[in-house]
């Protein structure tokens, strides 16, 4: 089939992650994945929510921001409506969950880490390139603040991709924002690097989907994420790859 942008069905958009973007957080990166680009940044804050004080256990949660200019037509900002959508508060937990499946919270301390992701461009795949670029920022930031002699908190790898079924049938990668808006499935699946699933989100947009249409699906995720996963470690490098993965 011929997509909208050229590229294979089974081939990701161009991506790229920018480490230390910013200068002020302990980890941070630019997602670029297509023209959907996003700053992620990890903070670490020596303390806990009160539900975890004095148990030596950690905490991580994220926030998530569509920029006004980040799409063709301005949104306006949540902070002037004076409440978060409900799909911003879904994009925020989704990134949660993800990052604290992978995440040893009794090996990271009584500490919180608040991932920040702000979108600064969408084209489609904005929640997925959030919890892409957000490993890498928290994985950044903890190799600065956790000793080279001390467990490191992170378990495994982590990366997300969107898969579809295109308003042609045809299952696709990493869809684009044209795609998206018209696809019949629209799905996202987040992986470890040990090639095991965290969560699947899919929905039938156009009609419900097959076992099998599934099935397609999940190997093309799959496929999407391992590639991500292979370049986010070189991107990381050997050091803080052998790093992530002590806690067994």
């Amino acid at each position: 089939m011929q997509r909208f942008d050229g590229r294979a069905a089974d081939e990701l958009r161009p991506f790229k992650i920018t480490k230390y973007f910013q200068k002020y957080p302990a980890g941070s990166v630019l997602m670029e994945i297509g023209n959907t680009k996003v700053i992620c940044a990890a903070t670490v804050e020596d303390r806990v929510p009160v539900f975890q004080r004095g148990t030596g256990v950690g905490w991580l949660r994220a926030e998530y921001s569509l920029l006004p200019s980040a799409t063709a037509t301005r949104t306006a900002r949540e902070s002037a409506r004076g409440k978060q959508t409900g799909r911003t508060q879904e994009i925020q937990r989704l990134i949660g969950r993800s990052l604290r499946s992978v995440l040893d919270l009794e090996a990271l301390g009584e500490r919180t880490v608040i991932l920040d992701c702000d979108v600064i461009q969408a084209d489609g795949g904005t929640r997925t390139a959030s919890v892409t670029g957000s490993f890498v920022a928290l994985a950044l930031a903890l190799d600065s603040v956790i000793p080279k002699d001390k467990t490191f908190p992170v378990k495994d790898f982590i990366s997300a991709v969107s898969v579809g079924i295109s308003n042609s049938g045809e299952p696709i990668l990493d869809l684009c924002y044209e795609e998206d808006s018209s696809a019949i499935v629209d799905m996202n699946v987040v992986m470890t690097g040990n090639g095991e699933f965290i969560e699947v989100q899919g929905t039938g947009e156009g009609r419900p989907f097959k076992r099998d249409e599934l099935n397609t699906l999940l190997a093309l995720g799959e496929k999407g994420n391992n590639e991500l996963i292979s370049y986010i470690k070189d991107s990381l490098g050997s050091e803080l790859d052998w790093r992530i993965g002590s806690v067994k």
